[in-house]
């Protein structure tokens, strides 16, 4: 279950080539083409796709906490096989979060611990990764902190145990490389939540085996509040909506297609990304699990929280009227780690997966029957429609749509400045050439090295702030544990629009340096850095650092 830095044969890789010295030849058309495409490659699915905005968009379930318990909210979710109509008139076999993708959606607060205890129902060992949150290590979802089946306890649930100590913690030591902290049955994760209101979201984060276990359904929302958020006048209830974009493949008979065999068959570790090494891109776009839903709204402003929860497929997101007429702008309100400082009006939302960005739209210059189309202009042919939105009335009976969006948003957004004193510390993500000869075999790594849970990149100190500096030969969204950071220089000039706020996800572009200030705030021990293309973190694109 546990890779020791494993070199593995990827003979997909060697039909392709990759260095520093391409970017020499890369002219304008050149750069743009590879600044803007989704990487990856698509996996056809097998019978007819359903036609486009054919159903209404879903919206997630709400978690409700079971009990409060010494101040926390308490919440008990079972990872669990569903059958479920993402195909209209096929069923699709999803592993939920409560046997639903996307999962239930966990609506938090600032400061208040939340506790969540999590039953695994499914024939495969997982992890649970809360993707933004502050989280003490052994309830962060490291990947060889293993949740087995609820069956593999002979003695049934009441024999099954959550792997702590007995103080309820794990050891928050590096430990031995072969070590994890493995639960059968049930685990109890604890998230203090001491940061800010943000839209963070939560998914499987298994070691060798995360990208086909999201692809499967294991993900969700989990969104944080606090009292300077609440005081904004933003659109709120049913007119704050999250929008979860991922791409799937399904076979003819309506389940998931993904090249990793058959989860009964035990296969290798990264066993099947080998034919897509470059990360696996879906022929269905969904939102919400639905595929390009039609949302009806009123003329009125809505808060959009987005998220890429593809697995390797960005986005370029625009709004475009019936005609190809221009569908408006958006003004976006959040980042990664929440609100901006202030708005900032785009024209189109640029996201790498694991990224997020919260937006309002005002459709009020919209005639009642307008129909919007939120498209992808990173994609081609069918994927580059996302979803619709449906014009339907001017509000309902007695609303007055009072929201706005004010010029300040985050009184308390603090703006980190780089000291000549600040650690620098540089990752090479790549495609790397090992071992020599003929038996030599490219693999994806960090400073030129896969994985090894016992290796250690970095050791910041707890509070501080240091510059890091991400390096790139492809696409490779960079997510950092943990931490929080702000993008300070992209390419050698200023950050892009899609840098702006606090963020935890970063798109590193081909050949191509992200410099980022982190702050390394909340709690001592072992965290990662990885690439979240899923089949390159699958592929060993991963490192710890040490919070010291």
């Amino acid at each position: 279950m546990r890779r020791l830095g494993r070199p593995s044969s990827r003979r997909g890789f060697l039909a392709l080539t990759a260095g520093v010295g391409a970017a020499m030849t890369v002219g304008a058309a050149g750069w743009a083409r590879l600044a803007g495409a989704s990487t990856g490659r698509v996996l056809a699915s097998e019978g007819p796709l359903p036609e486009p905005f054919g159903v209404p968009l879903p919206v997630p379930p709400v978690a409700r906490p079971v009990r409060g318990e010494g101040g926390a909210d308490v919440y008990e979710v079972e990872q669990r096989e569903g059958r479920v109509e993402i195909l209209p008139g096929r069923k699709t076999t999803v592993w939920g979060y409560d046997g639903i993708f996307p999962g239930p959606t966990f609506v938090a607060r600032s400061g208040r611990r939340t506790v969540l205890r999590v039953r695994n129902g499914l024939a495969v060992p997982t992890v649970t990764h809360l993707h933004g949150g502050v989280t003490p290590p052994e309830s962060d979802g490291y990947p060889t902190d293993l949740l087995l089946p609820a069956r593999c306890s002979p003695g049934g649930p009441s024999q099954a145990h959550d792997g702590m100590g007995d103080d309820g913690m794990g050891d928050d030591g590096m430990g031995d490389e072969h070590d994890g902290r493995v639960s059968i049955g049930y685990r109890t994760y604890e998230y203090p939540l001491p940061q800010r209101a943000a839209t963070l979201w939560y998914h499987d984060h298994r070691m060798d085996f995360s990208a086909p276990q999201v692809w499967r359904g294991l993900a969700g929302f989990f969104l944080i509040g606090d009292e300077e958020e609440a005081r904004l006048p933003l659109p709120g209830g049913d007119r704050d909506v999250p929008l979860m974009l991922c791409d799937r493949s399904f076979e003819e008979d309506g389940s998931f297609r993904h090249p990793a065999p058959a989860p009964t068959s035990a296969p290798a570790p990264g066993h099947g990304h080998d034919a897509f090494p470059d990360g696996v891109l879906g022929d269905v776009q969904l939102v919400n699990g639905a595929p390009w839903p039609v949302l009806e709204v009123s003329a009125t402003r809505y808060r959009f929280r987005f998220l890429n929860a593809s697995n390797a497929r960005r986005y370029r997101l625009r709004l475009e009227a019936e005609g190809g007429r221009p569908g408006g702008r958006f003004v976006q309100i959040g980042s990664d780690g929440g609100l901006l400082g202030a708005p900032q009006s785009l024209a189109a939302i640029d996201m790498a997966p694991g990224e997020r960005c919260d937006a309002v739209v005002d459709f009020a210059g919209f005639p009642v029957g307008s129909r919007i189309t939120l498209r992808n202009t990173a994609a081609e042919g069918g994927m580059r429609d996302v979803m619709r939105f449906h014009v339907v009335r001017r509000g309902r009976r007695g609303e007055r749509d009072d929201s706005r969006v004010p010029a300040r948003l985050a009184a308390s957004f603090e703006r980190l400045s780089p000291s000549a004193a600040m650690p620098v510390r540089v990752f090479d993500f790549r495609r790397t050439h090992t071992g020599g000869g003929g038996e030599g075999r490219q693999m994806w790594t960090i400073n030129g090295r896969p994985f090894r849970t016992g290796a250690v990149l970095a050791s910041p100190c707890l509070g501080s702030v240091e510059r890091w500096r991400f390096s790139s030969d492809f696409h490779h969204p960079v997510h950092v544990h943990l931490a929080q950071f702000q993008v300070v220089a992209r390419g050698g000039r200023p950050p892009a629009a899609a840098d702006a706020g606090w963020k935890d996800t970063v798109d590193v572009r081909p050949y191509e340096v992200v410099e980022v200030l982190a702050r390394f705030a909340g709690y001592r021990g072992r965290y990662m850095l990885h690439c979240h293309n899923l089949e390159h973190e699958d592929m060993a694109m991963m490192g710890n650092f040490q919070v010291v």
